[in-house]
């Protein structure tokens, strides 16, 4: 097995310590930060959700492997910057005005960064002007609202609205327990997430690949 291999089945697993013995040993051979990034890190992640799309783990085996993850960017990051190698989108995400749960959302932004998209969170209870404020200041290609509660599917209703007269150019995914496809439609979202496992998927289609 490869060492990059060896890195998969490290994040896969969530074994954070062997990730912080691996990726050093990488780098040191003089493997491109965007190398561990392309074909280590995101191949890892996109075998994590799948398995979770599948019910083959659960959301707490996905948060070990989300946190494996961070442990691999913690080295890769400076490297990253240094050779001026950013991601390719930037999301703005959050849960709607209203609502204050926020492990849906967590989810979809560790599979989002698992993709190597720039991900702005502004947490719980965000009203429509701060998805606005934060797109522009961003440059987002993509905003993701979330809500877990039926009595606050209004309040994203309003955010698709509020971003849609900004007159910004950018994607809207909207997800959550009471959240469909017909409903994404019906408010004019661009896309609908099932789950934070086909998060990255439909992101990245979302936005042109």
């Amino acid at each position: 097995m490869s060492s990059l291999d060896a890195l998969k089945q490290a994040v896969i697993a969530g074994k954070r310590k062997d990730v912080k013995e691996i990726v050093p040993v990488l780098i040191d051979s003089g493997m491109g930060p965007g190398k561990i990034v392309d074909e280590g890190l995101i191949p890892a992640m996109a075998i994590v959700g799948e398995k979770f799309k599948n019910n083959e783990i659960f959301v707490p085996e996905m948060l070990v492997s989300a946190r494996a993850m961070k442990e691999a960017m913690i080295f890769l990051e400076p490297l990253l910057v240094k050779a001026g190698i950013k991601p390719k989108y930037t999301a703005v995400l959050g849960t709607v005005a209203g609502d204050l749960h926020d492990i849906g959302k967590n989810l979809v932004g560790m599979m989002w960064k698992g993709a190597n998209i720039n991900v702005v969170d502004l947490g719980v209870d965000v009203a429509p002007d701060k998805f606005v404020a934060a797109i522009k200041e961003h440059n987002a290609h993509m905003v993701g609202l979330s809500t877990l509660l039926t009595t606050t599917m209004p309040a994203m209703s309003e955010a698709v609205k509020a971003i849609r007269a900004s007159g910004a150019a950018v994607k809207i995914m909207i997800g959550g327990a009471p959240i469909t496809e017909q409903f994404a439609k019906e408010i004019g979202a661009d896309g609908y997430c099932r789950d934070a496992g086909s998060a990255a998927d439909s992101a990245v289609k979302l936005m042109g690949g």
